[in-house]
């Protein structure tokens, strides 16, 4: 038998032996921020789509709207090539996934829309011209059981006046139906809901007080998510001319509102793929996407359409659908830009 101290040596040398055998313990590292912030944001949505699985809550009332996208979303209309096409550098996901790999985030690719956006050349709008587009939509308007149904496409062609002064005649449309003048009741100025390029110039540069005003000039609609109501309002003004840095800036502030996703394949309202960013409302369960040219990160449209079932309504239900097919700055009401 052996001593009770040669027992204890014998354990320490076996324990040190052990200790040996075993992997060594990794050191501490970076994590790179992007993917980081990725998959932590992946990791509560799941969460909290998880807790609204498991408890019942009450079904929210769907909200009457009728989407017309040359009348009610003219904004998003109103694109500059310049202002929105960048080159698309670096690879992404898989074709057909629901969301890029984590270098391919919407964050990183927003990011290199506002480092593309801050080099264009945009000319200069004044007062007394009109930003004219052509486009391609159609809105759906939803019941109050919430079913939907998507009128059938048609184009249309919109001058916005520049003014910034209050102003009754605000623009003209023209579609199958003729030229039709767009009258603002009470005449309206420059500001969110008719934004000129002189207003648009007028907004903060940094993203994060651009962001904090945008929240303080957006009305949510009932029932709707204050960010989702933010993220649709910078949609319609990424679509209109501004001076670049303002464009980077816009940029930037939807990357940092939560939620915001990069989407492999969208299609616009002309049968065009590319990719979208889109946003879903987590109280409406109602996306809103915005498309963009694989290749040239041209901007394409936007549409919006149900994740869920709803009510009388069906996940996948489109309620608004827009393209972009061709747009300038023209000097008169009615004129068109030149065919390049």
């Amino acid at each position: 038998m052996r001593p009770e101290r040669e027992d204890a040596a014998y354990e320490d040398t076996a324990c040190e032996e052990l200790a040996r055998l075993l992997p060594p313990v990794p050191g501490e590292r970076d994590v790179p921020s992007a993917p980081y912030l990725h998959h932590k944001d992946r990791l509560m949505q799941l969460i909290d789509n998880a807790a609204a699985d498991q408890k019942t809550t009450p079904t929210p009332k769907a909200r009457p709207r009728l989407l017309r996208p040359a009348v009610l979303m003219p904004a998003a209309a109103l694109a500059l090539a310049g202002a929105l096409a960048v080159a698309f550098t670096g690879g992404g996901g898989a074709s057909g996934d629901a969301t890029a790999q984590p270098r391919e985030t919407a964050t990183v690719l927003l990011d290199r829309l506002a480092g593309t956006a801050a080099k264009s050349d945009v000319r200069p709008v004044r007062q007394d011209q009109f930003v004219y587009v052509k486009s391609v939509g159609a809105g759906a308007e939803m019941t109050e059981d919430g079913a939907s149904e998507l009128d059938p496409r048609g184009e249309h062609e919109v001058w916005k006046s520049q003014q910034v002064k209050r102003i009754h005649k605000i623009g003209e449309t023209h579609d199958d139906e003729g030229y039709a003048p767009m009258y603002e009741l009470g005449g309206s100025p420059a500001g969110i809901d008719r934004p000129t390029y002189q207003w648009l110039a007028s907004l903060p540069t940094d993203p994060d007080v651009l962001l904090k005003e945008l929240y303080r000039m957006t009305e949510a609609e009932d029932g709707q998510e204050k960010a989702q109501a933010v993220f649709e309002q910078i949609g319609r003004l990424l679509g209109d001319v501004m001076p670049p840095e303002n464009a980077a800036a816009l940029y930037k502030a939807a990357a940092k509102i939560p939620g915001v996703t990069r989407h492999e394949d969208a299609v616009d309202a002309a049968g065009r793929h590319g990719f979208g960013i889109a946003r879903v409302d987590k109280r409406t369960w109602v996306a809103n996407e915005w498309i963009f040219d694989r290749d040239s990160l041209a901007y394409l449209g936007e549409r919006e359409y149900r994740t869920k079932d709803f009510a009388a309504g069906k996940k996948g239900d489109v309620l608004a659908e827009y393209a972009l097919l061709k747009h300038g700055i023209v000097d008169h009401y009615r004129e068109r830009p030149a065919t390049k």
